[in-house]
């Protein structure tokens, strides 16, 4: 997290998270398993005899497609992904909400948002400094939520502190969401030019491994 940068999650239709994949099945009357960090889709309808093989295996939050054994694996990949995307958007809200509250931040909603066909859900996160010094305290940074339930922030100036926290709670939230924020600096007014911590960016990518 920086100040003056707009960033996105990118979604990964390979990585799901299995909280929300294991509510995506029970919605879509699917079995499996689980067992330690492996869930196992083993029947997708009632009338299909895989032989003991799976139907689609997620380890951690990566899925592996059994298309082999599989009728009509591309349709039932699809059935999934929407299910899952459709829960994912609300799974994506509650886990910013969640992360950054627990650093200090604030839920703000965002009364001039209307949903489209792309984008389901704005909202603010408000973090307040608590330096002395600073001269300017309150600090926002704006989420939008797309259908798939990928995300995109925006923000402008932050001070140092609550930089720090909305850094340790983006870390959080890639873990959380599976994905990898790729971010893409903003210009910054020549009056924040002082701050040591808003330095020029370009557009980097975040990978952690």
């Amino acid at each position: 997290m920086s100040c003056f940068e707009s960033s996105t999650f990118v979604k990964n239709p390979d990585i799901m998270n299995q909280e929300v994949l294991i509510n995506a099945c029970n919605k879509l009357g699917w079995k499996f398993t689980t067992s330690n960090n492996e869930l196992t889709i083993y029947q997708l309808n009632s009338n299909e005899d895989l032989r003991g093989e799976y139907a689609m295996k997620i380890i951690g939050n990566k899925v592996t497609y059994n298309t082999y054994y599989v009728q009509n694996a591309n349709s039932k990949v699809s059935e999934l992904q929407n299910t899952f995307y459709e829960l994912n958007v609300k799974y994506s809200e509650e886990s910013i909400i969640k992360e950054f509250k627990k650093q200090g931040w604030t839920y703000k909603s965002n009364d001039k948002f209307k949903p489209s066909f792309d984008e389901k859900i704005s909202f603010y996160m408000v973090g307040r400094s608590k330096l002395k010094e600073e001269t300017e305290p309150n600090s926002q940074i704006k989420f939008t939520i797309f259908k798939d339930g990928s995300i995109k922030t925006d923000s402008d100036y932050i001070p140092k502190d609550i930089h720090e926290l909305a850094d340790k709670a983006m870390l959080e939230l890639e873990k959380n969401i599976g994905n990898n924020r790729t971010i893409q600096g903003k210009e910054i007014p020549l009056k924040y030019k002082h701050k040591t911590f808003c330095e020029n960016k370009r557009t980097i990518s975040i990978n952690k491994k």
